[in-house]
């Protein structure tokens, strides 16, 4: 029985990495290297053009995406333009904060250029900022938009995308100096809109329509964020990149999941919506009492997908002689926990608390085992601040982790010590009994009775550790403050594989394995994949040698193909593992010390070594 537990231990084990490796390596990167080309496909077709129609009593498709014919009609492509030439094409007000920097479209009043300049492309300081925002005509278009719709019967004209807005005063938008603008449509309608931002990601717009005019208008506020082209994603599963919000429930859609579907509406109260990507996300966060007509919208123009997230808020009358007032809210930024607000009991409440909003913490993919991956963040953010290294936090809170389950260890432990010390008795009947299975089996569990032995007890150890390995490979993932996150030596990203490779004989060779076709992936192998191995196979020696030969050689071959697998997981992970198998190496040792039974680690490392040199 103890055989074959070992041997079933051994295969789950190496089954659930193999299935981990295929979910989240192998079949995210088909995915990916999918998403570039086709992405590829879509930009050399160029980009569709926004039109300035919009349906009474909805929100408008865009000055977004909304083709003036038919979705899928062949029309011709305007000229996809450099993002400097699209921000020139028009008078602008600039951003200036500490984290944004950008422009506001007069022409259209949109918010369409924005960069993140806390935030690089690659680990060197020196790279480009992240570019979130871009003008209609470039290559990958984004931006919101705010405004007003004129109800059925209302023919005065209304600012669209192609109206250009006067600016009241000069000067940029930075979180002491909002920025006032305002239009006259010449029909009795002056429109004036005020913008504000703070020093994270937040825009604060408020729109004001004054009528002077000979009669009453009715109007819908409106906001909306727009996205041309199908965005590149990270094409893993575990991390939802799309179109979101929390309107009567989180509300998740992927792009081509919103492409079957067209177009879906929502009726809510206290919501919010946007789009996400894996680090950064823009969101519409209206008034928490407001009412809300909301949609998530794919349309097609010029073989070009757009995506939309809108909301439409109930009617407004605005009198002969009188005024009417909208609010709109904007986060456009990355997914910083304490920014979008996590955990307010740590200082990490951030908008979800301050703007009292509806669940906007789940703008970050905690995934369904939410409550195992936040306290583990929390864990990794709060030595952080203590040691300003994430590297260091990981070991912190793993030798957490063994410390809160180091009763129930010790118990499995202590079981696997018991067990080892009752194998003569095993050999013995297996001896007396060679040919008799069933009373081999029935004298087993009398030992095990006698001696108060849990022959499972030794699986928990490895149930215990593969929740905390998921729960640490999405926080990992999905968090931005692992990203870009440096340990010591080598490692300048934690949430990237480690880059030295084995096979270049760690940069001795210029040349990369990783691209040579159907196996490259599986030659990036690094030094912390190797150190994590090398562990392995010390816990693996801890044990004395199965007896049966299949077991042997499972158990031989386990730590050098753990070793190939993690090798493509993010080097935080790896190091991880690396230091939870220290740990328990050491652990069991004292266990079995404890329980008067022999550490054979040196025994076996010593025999495997001789056989090799005989």
């Amino acid at each position: 029985m103890t055989d074959n537990r070992n041997t079933i231990l051994a295969v789950i084990l190496s089954g659930l990495v193999l299935i981990a490796w295929q979910y989240f390596y192998n079949v995210p990167a088909m995915e990916k290297q999918r998403a570039q080309q086709q992405a590829q496909a879509e930009l050399q077709k160029g980009t569709p053009q926004p039109t300035a129609s919009a349906t009474p009593g909805a929100a408008p498709q865009a000055g977004s995406t909304t083709p003036t014919t038919a979705p899928g009609a062949n029309q011709p492509a305007q000229p996809v333009v450099s993002r400097d030439a699209a921000i020139a094409a028009s008078p602008r007000v600039k951003i200036d904060t500490p984290r944004l920097a950008g422009s506001i479209s007069l022409k259209g009043g949109r918010i369409d250029d924005l960069a993140l300049v806390q935030y690089r492309e690659t680990v060197d300081p020196k790279s480009p900022a992240i570019i979130l925002y871009s003008p209609s005509g470039t290559a990958e278009p984004y931006y919101a938009e705010f405004g007003w719709v004129a109800a059925t019967g209302v023919t005065a004209k209304m600012p669209d995308s192609q109206t250009v807005w006067q600016q009241d005063g000069s000067g940029s938008l930075t979180p002491t100096t909002p920025v006032k603008l305002k239009w006259d449509n010449g029909d009795g309608l002056t429109f004036r809109r005020t913008i504000s931002v703070d020093d994270h990601y937040l825009f604060t717009i408020k729109d004001e329509v004054s009528n002077v005019g000979n009669a009453p208008v009715t109007l819908y506020p409106f906001a909306l964020i727009s996205r041309h082209g199908t965005p590149q994603v990270s094409g893993y599963y575990i991390l939802h990149e799309g179109l979101i919000g929390y309107l009567d429930g989180l509300q998740e859609y992927a792009y081509k999941k919103i492409d079957e579907a067209k177009k879906v509406d929502f009726k809510a109260t206290n919501g919010w919506l946007g789009m996400t990507d894996k680090y950064w996300a823009s969101a519409l966060l209206p008034d928490t009492n407001a009412q809300l007509q909301a949609s998530f919208s794919s349309t097609l123009a010029n073989n070009i997908r757009g995506y939309q997230t809108d909301y439409l808020l109930d009617p407004v009358t605005v009198a002969i002689g009188g005024t009417a007032t909208a609010n709109a809210r904007l986060f456009a930024g990355a997914k910083e926990a304490g920014v979008v607000g996590v955990f307010p009991f740590a200082g990490l409440g951030g908008y979800n608390k301050e703007l009292g909003l509806n669940h906007f913490d789940l703008l970050i993919d905690w995934g369904w085992f939410y409550f195992i991956t936040k306290p583990m963040f929390l864990g990794l953010d709060f030595f952080y601040r203590f040691f300003g290294n994430f590297g260091i936090s990981i070991l912190l809170v793993t030798v957490i982790v063994k410390l809160l389950f180091f009763p129930l260890a010790n118990k499995s432990y202590a079981s696997m010590a018991k067990m080892k010390s009752i194998q003569p008795q095993l050999q013995a009947l297996k001896e007396r009994y060679p040919d008799d299975k069933v009373k081999q089996q029935q004298e087993m569990m009398e030992i095990y009775r006698k001696e108060k032995i849990n022959p499972v007890a030794g699986c928990l150890p490895v149930v215990i550790q593969i929740p905390v390995f998921f729960s640490l490979y999405k926080v990992l993932f999905v968090t931005i403050e692992m990203r870009h996150a440096p340990f010591y030596g080598w490692i300048k990203d934690l949430s990237a594989p480690d880059p030295t490779n084995l096979f270049t004989l760690f940069g001795l060779i210029p040349f990369d394995p990783t691209t040579i076709p159907v196996f490259g992936h599986y030659l990036a192998l690094g030094i912390w994949p190797i150190i994590m191995g090398i562990t392995m196979w010390f816990q693996m020696k801890l044990n004395p040698t199965p007896p049966d030969p299949t077991q042997q050689i499972i158990f031989n071959w386990m730590p050098l193909i753990f070793t190939f697998m993690l090798a493509g997981f993010p080097a935080g992970l790896v190091i991880y593992w690396a230091w939870n198998n220290t740990l328990s190496v050491l652990q069991q040792s004292f266990i079995m010390r404890r329980n008067g039974v022999k550490v054979e680690l040196f025994d076996n490392l010593k025999a495997t070594f001789a056989r090799k040199a005989t």
